[in-house]
């Protein structure tokens, strides 16, 4: 193996974009790279970017010019810069950042080992981002980043929900879902991996095979991985409110594989707000749907996503969300101050709010999330949980830790097992004694 077939990849983002970041390790590994954790000891840098909100533009271009301080150690290095924030600023990053080799946008990160090396005769730096339309398949090379009994399955790319906040259609085009055999056999090839837990993403779950047509849809999905694969936890990220039905609930109650955790991203509870975000739907739909929700599954653990500070946002909106989140009761909640994003329907909204407002708002919703995440996780003491072991615990080495079926991997709290043995992978029952405002604490019990 030649020691210039050293790579150093840096992956940005979602885990949508985690699962773009797999497909070039395995495409650049299957033309002879090897990865290294030093970049500088790699001669090729490859970052998959983020391009979605300002502050992911901003740690994108402060990961690419750091990694471009290893090409005046040697300029043998080749730096590649891929993914969304390439197909959202292609020719403007080409002529801001002459450090980069090649900008690669979305649809060519399965070719980027013919990419590299037509850059390896070229002269100039180049740039390749045609319209999206790259959709894996279960051929496509991967390689999985995370640990082997944990994998994200993505099931579609693209979104057609236009919501005026987003630029996601802009950047990653329209909805396309992927064969429901193709993903059927993704899922069964992970499983003969050791995958123990299978986690669904996609910009909108609830959207797969609405391109399709015909019975296939997530739930027609959901049917055929619980009858082709073994794996003992699949769980649901990233769900639209108003398609989120009576089907899907059923069928999880039903079955204790699919796990009792649902992403549901809300965004807000004020009608006149989630109007003007282009969401469809209103606060009387949520509580509706949190009833359904708990009525099937009475346990289920809910996480939302929600954004304060949009364009024409007031005092009684935020006091409106404040009272949904204490009546709700929702187990995990992410908030995120709004970003003015040009190119965005909302970015032409009057009313803009400041963002020492913006800061305010997001500070009190999350102090009052805090509090009823504490309580609610309360409710696991005394109580024996099954849990999915990770390994020693990053915190010290007399702990082992892991997650519940409702903690979701690397956003939710985990469970800190201090007596008792297990290997990464396995699913053990722990008897939890604490409860912090994320986080369990418990043994292994027989």
């Amino acid at each position: 193996m030649s020691e210039k077939k050293t790579m150093h990849l840096v992956s940005l983002g979602c885990a949508k974009n985690l699962v773009d970041s797999e497909v070039i390790l395995a495409v650049l590994e299957n033309e002879g790279y090897h990865v290294v954790e030093d970049p500088g000891q790699a001669y090729l840098l490859v970052v998959n970017t983020c391009g979605f909100i300002q502050p992911a533009v901003e740690e994108a271009v402060d990961e690419i010019l750091r990694l471009a301080e290893y090409k005046k150690q040697n300029n043998e290095v080749m730096l590649v810069v891929c993914g969304c924030l390439v197909q959202r600023y292609g020719e403007e990053l080409l002529g801001e950042l002459p450090e980069v080799d090649i900008f690669i946008g979305i649809n060519e990160i399965d070719i980027i080992g013919d990419l590299i090396r037509q850059k390896a005769v070229a002269k100039k730096p180049f740039l390749l981002a045609h319209p999206p339309r790259f959709l894996m398949e279960s051929q496509t090379p991967r390689r999985l980043s995370t640990p082997f009994f944990q994998a994200y399955l993505k099931i579609t790319d693209g979104c057609d929900n236009h919501c005026t906040y987003c630029l996601i259609p802009f950047i990653r085009g329209e909805l396309r879902s992927r064969p429901l055999d193709d993903l059927v056999a993704e899922a069964q090839r992970l499983a003969e991996g050791g995958v123990r837990e299978l986690n669904l993403i996609a910009q909108d779950l609830t959207a797969y095979g609405n391109d399709l047509g015909g019975d296939v849809n997530l739930t027609a999905l959901l049917r055929h991985l619980l009858v082709k694969t073994d794996i003992p936890w699949i769980r649901l990220l990233y769900l639209y409110p108003t398609s989120t039905d009576e089907e899907l609930l059923a069928l999880m109650a039903q079955e204790p594989r699919i796990v009792p955790y649902l992403d549901i991203p809300f965004q807000h509870v004020s009608d006149k707000v989630l109007q003007r975000m282009n969401r469809h739907y209103g606060q009387e739909d949520l509580e509706k749907l949190i009833e359904k929700i708990r009525r099937y599954l009475p346990d289920c653990a809910l996480r939302s996503t929600l954004l304060v500070g949009f364009p024409g946002e007031t005092e009684e909106d935020v006091e409106q969300l404040l009272d949904c989140l204490g009546r709700w009761r929702l187990d995990h909640v992410g908030v995120f101050q709004y970003q003015d994003e040009m190119g965005s329907a909302a970015y032409l909204l009057e009313n803009k709010v400041d963002e020492r407002s913006k800061e305010e708002r997001y500070t009190r919703v999350m102090k009052t999330q805090a509090k009823i995440s504490a309580r609610n996780m309360q409710r696991f003491v005394g109580k024996v949980e099954s849990v999915l072991v990770e390994g020693i615990s990053p915190e010290t080495d007399l702990l082992l830790e892991g997650r519940t079926r409702f903690q979701a991997p690397d956003i939710d709290g985990c469970v800190y097992i201090a007596d008792g043995q297990a290997k990464p992978g396995d699913i053990v029952s722990v008897a939890v004694s604490e409860a912090h405002t994320y986080d369990l604490v418990g043994k292994i019990v027989k």
